[in-house]
């Protein structure tokens, strides 16, 4: 096959980044997200908040990265590419939140930007380890929420936030407004943490909500939140509108789960992530 010539041009994908915390055991995190985005097809950029040792059995250590570092990290990709999308995710601490608030603000600030911002507002991991301490939750709150297009938090989450106890639809619609209240345009409620034989995430934004069921599966899986928010901030990066985006970015992982497989000596499995 004849190679292109240095002349010929070179069509590239559009690009995102992730801001969040490195998995050494591969299932979430930074990991997790630059697999998904090479999986839909569009070029993966990071900038990394903490280092952690983890693996399918539980967290070990976490190593947070300087903030002064983390600004340098989020300018040099700005500066070189063209970013459709950004998502955060593990951040830890409240300088660290406050550091990428200020960052994304910056660049979010022109009436005319077209850059989208999914927040996933990680705070506990799988094995149970708080991954977001008590003072930084209050400036996510009132730094990085209000910038959101998108926030994604499971029911766990959604209840640490809120301090609203979710137990049926009506709860997820009182706590998903207090959600809005906070200022993100759009609200995805994960489900997985739910109880019954259905999985129901449920979008809520300004012109009502939706919910999307699928068969629970019988088994626990590592990084799923990880994914679909990847998953939603690539889809919005390559242009569909945030309803349709969040209902192709639920399949992509049932996908996933479909596919799951245990990488270590664990119960827990991993998804399998490839584009169909």
């Amino acid at each position: 096959m004849a190679r292109p010539s240095p002349e010929s041009p070179v069509s590239s994908p559009v690009s995102c980044l992730t801001i969040a915390g490195s998995d050494s055991g591969g299932g979430a995190g930074i990991q997790a997200d630059l697999r998904t985005f090479a999986a839909l097809g569009v070029h993966g950029t990071s900038a990394i908040t903490a280092l952690t040792a983890q693996n399918t059995q539980g967290v070990a250590a976490v190593h947070s990265v300087p903030t002064r570092h983390l600004t340098s990290e989020i300018n040099t990709v700005f500066d070189d590419f063209a970013i459709g999308a950004v998502k955060t995710g593990m951040l830890g601490k409240a300088q660290i939140v406050r550091c990428v608030a200020r960052e994304l603000e910056r660049r979010k600030a022109p009436q005319d930007s077209s850059m989208f911002l999914v927040v996933d507002p990680v705070m506990i991991a799988t094995s149970g380890a708080r991954l977001l301490s008590a003072d930084a939750v209050r400036v996510l709150i009132e730094k990085l929420i209000p910038l959101a297009d998108v926030l994604t938090p499971n029911l766990p989450e959604a209840e640490a936030l809120t301090g609203i106890a979710i137990r049926n639809a009506r709860d997820s619609d009182r706590a998903a407004a207090k959600l809005r209240g906070f200022g993100a345009k759009a609200v995805l409620l994960k489900g997985g943490h739910g109880r019954g034989r259905e999985v129901i995430d449920r979008w809520f934004d300004a012109r009502g909500t939706f919910e999307v069921r699928n068969r629970r599966l019988p088994f626990d899986a590592h990084g799923t939140g990880c994914t679909l928010s990847a998953a939603l901030t690539a889809e919005l990066a390559k242009g569909r509108a945030p309803r349709a985006a969040a209902r192709c970015a639920i399949a992509f992982v049932q996908r996933a789960l479909a596919r799951a497989y245990r990488p270590g000596s664990s119960e827990l499995r991993v998804l399998a992530l490839s584009a169909r």
